[in-house]
């Protein structure tokens, strides 16, 4: 946007208005004015225990995009710190996923593990700094001691060992002599803060896992809290850019930091996660619905993970125009899915080609269209862009129509078949019903028509109007392809959860049928994304399609009642 002004000449100037930036570019601004930094450098930090979401990918959108408007670095780090719950599937998908939202992080692949031997060395220095001790409470004990937000906690009986007896404690935990959860590494901070993160957290366990990464090495491992800002300074992070739930942590990690004795230490900076109405985003829901069978794995399409999405067709740039459009802001909000299938058909509008496929099919027979002939009809991939070109469409006189393009008692303003009226076949010509077959319980099975060879598509006849358009197939060359049709796994009318508090499952979220297609769908490769005409879009499957066979997911249908709304940038 600009403002047109005068010139000292009077001669017409355009001045450009200041680009509006949210806060956290504005933070990094006055940082970098400031000369607290000279440079930016961020990351996203997932931990390998499961596969990305929706939400997720604001995190990386948003901390690889920083990198990149500001000419800086952008790692991907594993925080690989709990053995227990990660798997090397789960590491491989996240890169895949990382990559595919275009996060340009080249070889900068790291992870939590990679700093363990620091994070140790670390650690015996807050021991030697009288900062840390080992401690022998439960953890129901820790949690009794530590008090709530109207009573301050009570230390621990061993917070004042000496210095040299926790050195000795700790490197006993490391040499495998103590069993799980029998002892602890504590920060020494303050029982009495008001934030409950300060009382004395716990910096390290024993745990005796085998890690994906490192092996059998290590018997002790890092809590989150504690190797989180580490890694961040070992890696030179300018600016941890982190949800919101860990504003309460920021006063730990700035003391970790400091403690450990960084030199530039990072900058934490929170802002709003991304929710979605009625749609199962967190973790553990998500791997409860694969463990027992609901979905048919972590890329289920109806789910929002971002493999999910990416299997059912949705694209990168619809899923960064949608993180666009939700805004970055430090109130917690909920952005509506509706937002999100928007983006996806503004994005595929003019991308991809919108060919026929009839999902309900009944014949159409042209009585009078000579038998035994076949012409081909040049038809435009896509009107609203011209340089998706034209196809050749096979015609002849027995057709496939939908099912519900014709009805033999039509309600008032129906524009489609009934016996008596025209309508234009898309691409192709008039055509007038005159009658129809059923079978043995009165359902149609055919529908008898005339053309008009007068009223050919392209040929410019003026001659009178239709006010209907339906789509067709031709019944000789047509292909047969397996159809999913996709609505929210949850019950969008009843609300997410049940009275019991279990999820409130939508029995109608998948719909497999069988489809009646134009013989170029039938060459589709996997994640090739097509209009099918009044049905939707659609997005060959990548898991179950085989060549010459494909099986196409339903993206998102073409109706929509939603509003744009304003980005939230505050």
């Amino acid at each position: 946007m600009s403002d047109i002004e005068k010139n000292e000449n009077g001669t017409d100037v355009e001045e450009k208005t200041p680009e509006s930036k949210n806060f956290i570019e504005r933070a990094i601004d006055a940082d970098l004015k400031e000369g607290v930094y000279d440079h930016v450098h961020t990351r996203f930090p997932p931990e390998p225990n499961g596969y990305l979401h929706i939400g997720h990918a604001k995190s990386i959108i948003l901390n690889s995009g920083i990198a990149e408007e500001y000419g800086g670095k952008f790692n991907l780090r594993f925080d690989d710190t709990n053995p227990m719950k990660e798997k090397t599937e789960f590491v491989q998908a996240i890169k895949r996923d990382v990559q595919w939202l275009g996060a340009k992080f080249e070889d900068r692949v790291f992870f939590a593990s990679d700093y363990f031997d620091v994070m140790y060395e670390k650690a015996l220095l807050l021991i030697r700094k009288g900062k840390a001790f080992v401690d022998d409470l439960t953890a129901e004990q820790i949690t009794a001691y530590r008090g709530d937000f109207n009573t301050p906690g009570t230390e621990s009986p061993n917070r004042n060992r000496p210095i040299e007896e926790n050195l000795r404690l700790f490197e006993d935990m490391k040499a495998g002599k103590y069993e799980d959860g029998s002892l602890t590494l504590r920060a020494k901070i303050d029982m009495a803060s008001p934030n409950l993160n300060m009382r004395d957290p716990i910096i390290y366990r024993v745990a005796h896992m085998h890690h994906h990464n490192t092996g059998d090495k290590w018997c002790i491992y890092p809590m989150y809290d504690f190797a989180h800002p580490i890694e961040d300074a070992c890696e030179g992070i300018t600016h941890s850019i982190c949800t919101l739930e860990f504003e309460d942590h920021r006063p730990l990690y700035d003391w970790v930091v400091r403690e450990c004795e960084f030199e530039n230490p990072p900058r934490q900076i929170e802002f709003a996660k991304l929710y979605l109405t009625n749609v199962v985003t967190g973790k553990r829901y998500i791997k409860k619905l694969v463990e027992d069978g609901v979905v048919d794995g972590w890329d289920d399409p109806r789910l929002v993970t971002i493999a999910a999405l990416r299997r059912r067709g949705y694209t990168p740039e619809s899923i960064r125009k949608f993180v666009e459009l939700s805004g970055i802001s430090k109130a917690n909000s909920s952005s509506d899915v509706s937002l999100l299938e928007y983006c996806i058909r503004e994005d595929l509008k003019l991308k991809a080609p919108r060919l026929m496929a009839v999902l309900d099919p009944i014949k159409l027979i042209i009585d009078n269209y000579p038998e035994g002939e076949t012409e081909m009809l040049e038809i435009p991939n896509n009107l609203e862009n011209e340089e998706l070109g034209s196809r050749q469409v096979p015609f002849s006189r027995e057709l496939y129509i939908e099912r519900d393009d014709f009805m033999v008692e039509p309600p008032k303003k129906y524009k489609r078949l009934y016996v008596g009226n025209e309508v234009r076949l898309m691409g192709a010509y008039f055509v007038t019903a005159v009658s129809y077959d059923t079978d043995a319980e009165g359902n149609v099975t055919a529908v008898h028509c005339t053309y008009d060879p007068e009223t050919k598509s392209g040929s410019g006849f003026t001659g009178r109007k239709v006010k209907g358009t339906i789509h067709w197939v031709n019944a000789a060359t047509a292909g047969k392809v397996t159809v999913r049709l996709y609505e929210q796994l949850i019950d969008e009318e009843k609300g997410k959860l049940n009275e019991d508090g279990s999820l409130n499952f939508n029995p109608n979220s998948l719909t497999v049928t069988e489809a009646l297609v134009e013989p170029d769908l039938m060459k589709a490769k996997v994640y090739d994304r097509f209009q099918f005409v009044r049905n939707g879009f659609f997005c060959v499957d990548c898991n179950d399609s085989k060549e010459g066979a494909p099986v196409y997911n339903r993206i998102v249908n073409l109706k929509s009642s939603f509003q744009l709304p304003q980005a939230n940038n505050k």
